[in-house]
């Protein structure tokens, strides 16, 4: 791993150790698709439990809707991308709630597989007290899920160098403003727009470059 690298997940793990909470510290790892989001989180999880917290790792692609609600404003459509993806009552309900300052440590990290289009029913955990839940995913700066998180990071990438990103991983276009990119990045653009992510989280870094990467701007991040 690049020096650089390690020095900001160092950095990143020693600010989310910081937020004293009496219950688990919910972190969510927001920003485009292609940006770099779950690689960070699980990098971030061993040096958290490194420093003595237990984690809890998840991510909002277990808390899809079915796909006739995904896709009931059309396949290729922006708004039905944004809006109707993830069943934000379910994360609520199953994770982020429980985790927080009234929930009860019991939770679960998973409602559906869109792979399989099914629902899934993983067991009930308990969490310790001093956990730190690591939410990877995108559109997490939205109004259903305000006051869901503890500590919020943003990673900033710019659309052409995250679709580049998905185009080698998934074999899509590699041009922004291609058909097979509407939805996706048409979505994005309308919680860009609507949510203003950057603003409201706590710390926003650029992950342009991933061997690189570095803060652009800190919040409650020491």
């Amino acid at each position: 791993m690049d020096a650089t690298r390690e020095k900001l997940l160092d950095a990143l793990a020693d600010g989310i150790v910081a937020v004293a909470l009496p219950h688990p510290v919910r972190v969510a790892i927001d920003g485009v698709d292609g940006a770099g989001k779950t690689t960070l989180a699980d990098e971030l999880a061993p040096l958290l439990r490194s420093r003595g917290r237990p984690v809890i790792r998840a991510s909002v692609d277990d808390f899809h809707h079915p796909a006739a609600h995904r896709y009931r404003a059309g396949r290729h459509s922006p708004e039905g991308y944004f809006r109707d993806s993830f069943d934000y009552t379910a994360l609520r309900r199953r994770l982020l709630d429980p985790l927080g300052p009234e929930g009860d440590l019991g939770y679960r990290v998973a409602c559906f597989d869109y792979r399989r289009d099914a629902p899934v029913e993983p067991p009930t955990e308990r969490a310790e007290p001093d956990s730190i839940l690591l939410l990877d995913g995108i559109f997490l700066q939205r109004p259903e899920l305000r006051g869901g998180f503890d500590w919020t990071l943003f990673l900033e990438v710019p659309f052409e160098v995250t679709v580049a990103r998905m185009a080698e991983r998934d074999g899509g276009p590699t041009d922004v403003e291609a058909p097979g990119n509407r939805r996706y990045v048409g979505g994005q653009r309308i919680y860009l727009q609507e949510c203003e992510p950057r603003r409201s989280a706590d710390v926003v870094v650029d992950n342009r470059d991933l061997r690189r990467p570095g803060i652009v701007r800190e919040g409650r991040n020491p």
